[in-house]
């Protein structure tokens, strides 16, 4: 195992489109939402286990989730869990990572992923990690995979990608021309007939040094206020500065403030059976079916006369389901939804409803 390859875990999201399930103070990315005895956090750290010691394997996340870090990734140095007072998009993450293990390891190679995708295929995904560091061994350059679309989504953004101006040792990886955030439909049937689109994982890879340096050029104002704080590091005196760091930061994601602006970004194309699992039709996708392609999570779920639903209920529940054809029902605590399929988008809005009817003990 090479000893310079590092993992940044970034774990801080509140994943609303997952509600009831997802919640402020549980996120789902420490719920095992496939039902199989894993949660999303821990099937991640368990990949990257295979290209990085865990003394390299970093998890970035919102303060009030440190416990939940701790409890199920043990092995997770207490140093490696860092942990953001307010939550400022991936930019400020990434940079605060990024110098934390730049003063580890200065020749770091670094893979950055977020903590609650579903990747099927995880030889294949290891193997285009291991591309990706060697390139990003070799020459300054910001790299991320790509996604060979299968549908028009409108969910996703999508990656334009050309020849390499260079013979890359590995084909799959090409230039980026070009970054576009989630596309009407219209669009997305263009980028899919072109062929040359891919959709955009959020998965990066590049040297420690070539991020910093990106960022301090593109990103001034939020790398020079991390790069303050290496003196305090790894010290008693890191979380008093970072909370004031967070306090002035600007939010924005590294995609927007670095990738869309450098000019040395590269793509490598995988089939890596991957989804962001962003909302419960996504997650419909990956559990198994009944003969009345009803997708269900749970011990004791008996359906009558209903089919395409996706069922998630505790095991220790008993749900008695009939005449729903195409319906989220999930019951998580004191909560229970039940939903149109499509209508999933609206499950945002209904969290913002019952925060402003019921207040906050049900989000």
């Amino acid at each position: 195992m090479n000893k310079h390859h590092y993992c940044i875990i970034m774990a801080g999201g509140v994943g609303s489109r997952f509600w009831p399930m997802s919640k402020t103070k549980h996120p789902k990315q420490f719920i095992d939402v496939l039902g199989v005895g894993k949660t999303l956090i821990q099937q991640t750290y368990d990949r990257f286990h295979h290209i990085c010691a865990p003394e390299n394997i970093f998890v970035v996340t919102h303060q009030s989730y440190k416990k939940l870090v701790q409890e199920q990734l043990p092995n997770i140095p207490a140093d490696n869990i860092i942990c953001e007072p307010t939550r400022k998009n991936t930019a400020p993450c990434v940079a605060y990572a990024s110098y934390k293990i730049s003063m580890k390891d200065p020749k770091a190679l670094v893979v950055v992923a977020p903590s609650d995708h579903l990747i099927l295929k995880e030889k294949t995904f290891i193997k285009a990690i291991k591309a990706c560091y060697e390139k990003a061994a070799s020459e300054d350059c910001l790299l991320t995979i790509g996604i060979r679309p299968m549908r028009p989504d409108t969910g996703y953004g999508y990656i334009q990608f050309k020849e390499s101006p260079i013979a890359e040792k590995d084909k799959r990886i090409k230039k980026v021309k070009t970054f576009t955030e989630k596309p009407d439909h219209e669009m997305a049937v263009s980028f899919i007939q072109s062929g040359d689109f891919l959709w955009n994982s959020g998965i990066f890879i590049w040297s420690v040094a070539s991020i910093i340096k990106a960022m301090e050029h593109f990103l001034p104002e939020v790398a020079d206020l991390f790069k303050e704080g290496q003196s305090v590091y790894y010290t008693a005196d890191e979380k008093k500065y970072v909370e004031k760091v967070y306090a002035h930061c600007k939010s924005i994601s590294i995609d927007y403030g670095v990738m869309e602006k450098a000019t040395n970004v590269y793509v490598r194309s995988s089939a890596i059976g991957w989804s962001d699992l962003g909302t419960w039709g996504s997650l419909y996708q990956h559990i198994p079916k009944d003969k009345e392609k009803n997708a269900v999570v749970g011990k004791n779920v008996l359906l009558f006369q209903s089919k395409g639903c996706i069922v998630h209920i505790p095991d220790n529940k008993l749900a008695v389901i009939e005449g729903l054809e195409d319906y989220i029902v999930v019951e998580s605590g004191d909560t229970l939804l039940i939903c149109k399929k499509q209508d999933e988008q609206q499950i945002r809005n209904f969290v913002n409803e019952v925060k402003a009817r019921k207040g906050e003990r049900f989000v």
